[in-house]
């Protein structure tokens, strides 16, 4: 039996009451998002109202999650999903379709498009291929990296609270104020702390980084994928060498779940240094928030470039 298709029959044993787990507190919206990123920014605008899980750890590939009969039992009793959008989250359509719960289906009205009115990056001009590797046809799609995407972000968020909940819209829209008020002020910080290494080349092993890079005036100069999402050959490895080399790169930023043994390899024969970022909200050690996400990456990206 395929594999989707066991986890489609596992999730109905589930829904039917083998799996139902334990119930949110009382009154308290259930919403479900795709990655920590979304379920952190819900939580701040949901604030005590809403009870929030999340389908992907922090330190997963959100590419390739694995669809288990238990994400479909989390989406059967959620009030709203919230979905990250632009492919990084495709399989969340393999869960949707089977927890069979009809107000998540995209267009319905707990579904809430996270990338809605985001300015997107790296929209592809001309006919993309599976030739060219994980190459994102609408766009990349690691846009919370960027703190300054988080204003269009968390109104997506609101407005699908509100459809839910449209009794609380007041408190939700307070509660996204005073957020955005301390992200505001993080941000000026940030920027400031970032502000000596503008323009700085830097080497990433995953193509997550451009929405943070563009908003800190840092500079993509390679990457350890000769293409998104394909191992790199050892041709690409010395052609990436010789160039970090030549350009004194002096950071390789690396994911939680990369390739760590090899970043370490192309830093001793570069003099680089390795910093494994925060890729999501809780991906690492000190990174549990949002906030404390961006400020954990900022922090350590300037420390390893002083």
């Amino acid at each position: 039996m395929p594999i989707i298709a066991r986890a489609l029959l596992s999730a109905a044993l589930l829904v039917l009451g083998l799996g139902a787990g334990p119930a949110p507190a009382a009154g308290k919206i259930r919403v479900v998002a795709t990655t920590t990123d979304l379920k952190a920014l819900t939580e701040a605008v949901g604030g005590k109202l809403v009870d929030v899980d999340a389908l992907a750890r922090g330190n997963q590939n959100p590419h390739d999650l694995e669809v288990r009969p238990s994400l479909m039992v989390k989406v059967r009793r959620a009030d709203l999903l919230i979905v990250n959008g632009l492919e990084l989250d495709q399989w969340a359509e393999v869960v949707v379709q089977g927890a069979n719960n009809p107000n998540v289906i995209p267009g319905a009205r707990g579904r809430v498009e996270a990338s809605s009115g985001v300015p997107l990056l790296e929209v592809p001009q001309t006919r993309v291929d599976r030739s060219m590797g994980d190459v994102h046809p609408v766009g990349n799609p690691h846009y919370t990296a960027d703190p300054g995407t988080v204003g269009v972000v968390t109104a997506n968020i609101l407005a699908g609270l509100a459809r839910v909940a449209p009794e609380q819209r007041g408190i939700f829209e307070r509660n996204r104020e005073e957020f955005l008020a301390r992200l505001d002020r993080a941000l000026a910080g940030w920027s400031a702390e970032m502000a000596p290494f503008k323009g700085a080349r830097i080497v990433v092993d995953h193509n997550m980084w451009p929405y943070f890079l563009a908003r800190f005036g840092l500079v993509q100069a390679g990457s350890i994928e000769e293409r998104p999402g394909i191992p790199p050959t050892p041709a690409h490895l010395t052609r990436l060498i010789a160039s970090m080399k030549a350009d004194k790169v002096r950071l390789i930023l690396t994911v939680p779940w990369g390739d760590q043994k090899l970043a370490a390899r192309i830093a001793q024969e570069t003099g680089a240094r390795v910093v494994v970022a925060a890729s999501a909200v809780g991906a690492v050690k000190g990174a549990e928030g949002y906030l404390e996400t961006i400020d954990y990456n900022v922090k350590s990206i300037a420390q390893a470039m002083k």
